[in-house]
């Protein structure tokens, strides 16, 4: 016959002590998980490997950086840092401070227009998604920008994806023939939709989500300056199979944007990309524009972000 608690000299504990304990236990567990995470996130500011000055990078890759990203940074301030690290362009800044961007001796890689939410999906947006264009592009012309973005748009609660794909390339076809004329490339990026987390981390209802269907968009523009902004986080994303893609692509892509996944953080050991080997695969490709560091920095210090993303960029 099996001993009581009592006669074997154990002590009777309430249910309610032990739930209350066991609790405590596991909200412990996480807050040292969660404090383990953010330090893995968050590296000292003298452990980051695999970063290089300026004067040891092979600049073989052409590198860039997306203003939004290192938000409340000034944009000038931003772009002073991205020369000082051995960058050769910003984009995603306010077109005010292009002439002093200019003057430091940085391109602009990539003209802004008219946002991933307002685009040709709806024919309700086409005079403003022309005039913006048209408007992008002049302003590509005067500061030498080879490129300039769109977006297809939201979906239209109700609209047939026939008709959404129609609305795109009748707004594109009366602007191609401009781009064509002032020698600039308009650059559809393909965004994720499964990412609800931030806004900018990715666009829930976003029409031109799936890879091929925006090469489709593409092929019916038929013109050698409508072309494809490979965001290869947004990619990854969606479908994965990021060099096998790109290869497949690469005739049609004329820009490249970086993130880390999950997250949109940065490009290091805790995210799923292998960025060397997508930019070694990138340059197989015989591709000479510009890889865009579009990733939101997290580090205590958004300079050793942003030079280890550099570093981990130029292979």
């Amino acid at each position: 016959m099996k001993s009581s608690p009592k006669r074997s000299g154990m002590q009777s504990v309430p249910r309610r002590e032990l739930l209350a304990g066991s609790a405590a236990a596991a909200a412990g567990l996480l807050t040292a998980v969660s404090v383990g995470a953010a330090k893995a996130q968050q590296p000292d500011a003298d452990t980051n490997e695999n970063t290089t000055t300026p004067e040891q990078r092979r600049g073989r890759i052409r590198q860039s950086v997306m203003g939004w990203c290192f938000n409340p940074m000034p944009p000038m301030e931003l772009a002073k840092l991205g020369q000082e690290l051995g960058l050769v362009a910003i984009e995603g800044i306010s077109a005010e401070y292009y002439p002093q961007v200019k003057q430091l001796g940085l391109e602009i890689s990539l003209v802004g227009s008219h946002g991933f939410a307002t685009g040709p999906v709806d024919s309700k947006n086409h005079a403003e998604v022309e005039n913006k264009l048209r408007s992008s592009i002049d302003t590509a012309v005067k500061f030498g920008a080879p490129n300039v973005i769109t977006f297809t748009g939201m979906r239209v609660p109700g609209m047939m994806d026939e008709t959404a794909r129609r609305n795109c390339v009748e707004c594109w076809k009366r602007v191609i023939g401009y781009a064509e004329e002032k020698g600039v490339t308009l650059c559809l990026e393909h965004l994720n939709s499964r990412d609800d987390s931030h806004p900018m981390k990715g666009h829930p209802g976003y029409f031109g989500d799936d890879l091929d269907l925006c090469m489709e968009l593409i092929h019916q523009m038929d013109s050698e300056n409508f072309k494809l902004l490979f965001d290869i986080y947004h990619v990854q994303i969606m479908h994965g199979d990021i060099i096998r893609r790109l290869r497949a692509l690469h005739p049609w892509v004329a820009h490249y944007h970086t993130a880390g996944n999950p997250g949109r953080l940065e490009i290091d050991e805790h995210q799923e990309i292998n960025y060397p080997a997508v930019m070694h695969a990138i340059l197989e490709t015989g591709y000479q524009g510009y890889v865009a560091q579009e990733f939101i920095p997290t580090w205590g210090d958004p300079r050793k972000s942003l030079n280890h993303a550099i570093s981990t960029c130029d292979v």
